[in-house]
């Protein structure tokens, strides 16, 4: 999961622009963050570990000119944790490309070697975002054999056809092209979303922007157009014009955690808002919990994404609302904390009890989703010492039972605390009086609602089913990668997750 956003301006130089569009887009990654420009002869860059408003300054207006650019920021799914492998990435030929990614690519190997064998090309870094790129380079040069250099917007739109036909996985990118424009391309599938807007500019041509979450083009004056549909790509050039090319054939089925956890809840994707998706969640999870006949005192949210769930449910079973946990705004979200161990002792940084919302009470706890365990099983611990008689708790989604292969940190089996248990040895574990879990029927109806023209979502994560077709090889590999050796020796002795020998 990352946040991308590009923009072209007819008038002005972007990096402010780009710069406030991050700040909308920090929640998909806190980990790295970039931006490119481009003058119309060199390119402006800078990249460092952090969040957008520590990695930039006033001082980078003046040097990051330009009336194009693309920004990142990053949350590490691939690749290491190193600052070199912050995006924006770059290529000097064919013509001069910068990339930035959303996803994660699941035949990366084949095209390492491929890249790295029969092109002769050197890889400064171990993420898949770089392989692409230079798949993609490599693609184009490829048209300009063929089709010359006289029409550089065709050579681009083969290049990307030809690299949607190498290229597996979940990708939405965003690319700035020396002497061309602003290319974006979404895969196949439409897995990560990917969107594009309009503002009106003065003289001819306008301003264009792409970005993972329309939330970015607000703070802008954008208009949003439409979402970038699957497997098209879409190039804005120099003077303002827009082209778009259907590369490969598309049918979307885009990733239904997005909805559950990853957007804002003032975002609209593919459609779909994701706030009203939640809310039909809390309707249909009230259902069940009414039919379980707890004795329920007050329904607490876990800040900030429940809340939306949690009220609806409240609504729905006529049981009070009450905000118990109050959440330490200056730490970032857990759940993309780098390392296990960070992620653990930052739920004591992040959240504190309203012990007078707990004392002698039963309470039900409402979270977005369950995933590795660590960090609801800490809160009902707290939940316990303020004095709570029973704790519940109830996920707005299914069990996370399959690892995520396409951009979400959810890698490996052995992570996830509902693999291979039932819910009451879940149930144990986070040491709660009772667990409730959103069906998936439900979830998927819940986004569904808002788009019915979408056939199915991406649910892998909850079902096992990968939409792309993924090999017990890849799988494997991630098992046994050197990041997530990292993760389980970062586990407490004891811990939510099976041993690696559950894998299988």
């Amino acid at each position: 999961m990352c946040g991308i956003l590009g923009i072209s301006n007819r008038n002005a130089d972007v990096f402010a622009e780009i710069y406030d569009g991050l700040l909308m887009l920090q929640h998909r990654g806190q980990d790295a963050s970039g931006i490119v420009t481009y003058t119309g002869e060199f390119f402006r860059e800078r990249k460092a570990n952090g969040q957008v408003k520590d990695v930039f300054n006033a001082e980078n207006a003046q040097t990051l000119t330009g009336k194009v650019g693309i920004g990142h920021v990053r949350y590490p799914t691939a690749g290491s944790l190193s600052a070199a492998e912050a995006q924006p990435f770059f290529v000097n030929a064919p013509y001069g490309i910068y990339l930035v990614h959303n996803g994660n690519i699941t035949n990366t190997q084949e095209q390492r070697k491929k890249v790295t064998g029969k092109y002769s090309r050197h890889l400064r870094t171990t993420s898949d975002s770089e392989i692409l790129l230079n798949v993609l380079a490599d693609k184009v040069a490829d048209a300009m054999k063929v089709n010359g250099n006289h029409d550089p917007i065709r050579n681009l739109f083969a290049g990307v056809k030809m690299m949607m036909e190498r290229i597996q996985g979940a990708y939405s990118v965003i690319t700035m092209v020396a002497g061309v424009g602003m290319l974006a391309f979404r895969d196949p599938h439409g897995i990560r979303p990917l969107s594009v807007a309009k503002r009106a500019a003065e003289g001819e041509g306008d301003d264009y922007a792409f970005a993972s979450e329309d939330v970015a083009f607000d703070i802008n004056g954008f208009d949003k157009l439409r979402d970038v549909k699957p497997g098209e790509a879409i190039l804005i050039d120099l003077d303002g014009n827009m082209h778009s090319f259907q590369a490969a054939e598309g049918k979307l089925t885009p990733c239904i955690f997005e909805y559950v956890y990853l957007a804002r809840p003032d975002s609209m994707l593919d459609g779909i808002s994701v706030y009203k998706t939640q809310i039909r969640m809390g309707e249909t999870l009230a259902k069940q919990i009414q039919e379980l006949d707890l004795e329920i005192d007050s329904i607490i949210p876990v800040p900030d994404s429940a809340r939306p769930v949690a009220l609806e449910v409240a609504n729905a079973t006529g049981i009070r609302y009450r905000e118990g946990l109050v959440k330490n705004r200056y730490v970032g979200r857990t759940f993309i904390m780098p390392g296990q161990a960070e992620r653990q002792k930052s739920v004591r940084r992040k959240l504190n009890t309203i012990s007078l919302e707990f004392k002698d009470k039963n309470v039900l706890l409402i979270d977005d989703s369950i995933v590795r365990g660590n960090t609801i099983k800490k809160i009902v611990q707290m939940c316990r010492e303020a004095g709570a008689k029973k704790v519940y708790v109830a996920s707005a989604s299914p069990p996370v039972k399959y690892p995520n292969v396409y951009g979400i940190d959810m890698p490996t089996k052995h992570e996830l605390i509902a693999h291979g248990r039932e819910i009451e040895e879940i149930r144990e574990e986070l040491g709660c009086d009772a667990l409730i879990y959103q069906h998936l029927d439900d979830l998927i109806w819940a986004a569904k609602e808002g788009n019915p023209e979408i056939d199915a979502f991406d649910c892998s994560c909850f079902d096992g089913e990968y939409i792309t077709g993924i090999s017990d090889d890849y799988l494997l590999s991630l098992e046994n990668s050197t990041r997530v050796s990292a993760k389980i020796k970062d586990m407490p002795s004891g811990g939510t997750a099976p041993k690696l020998a559950s894998t299988g």
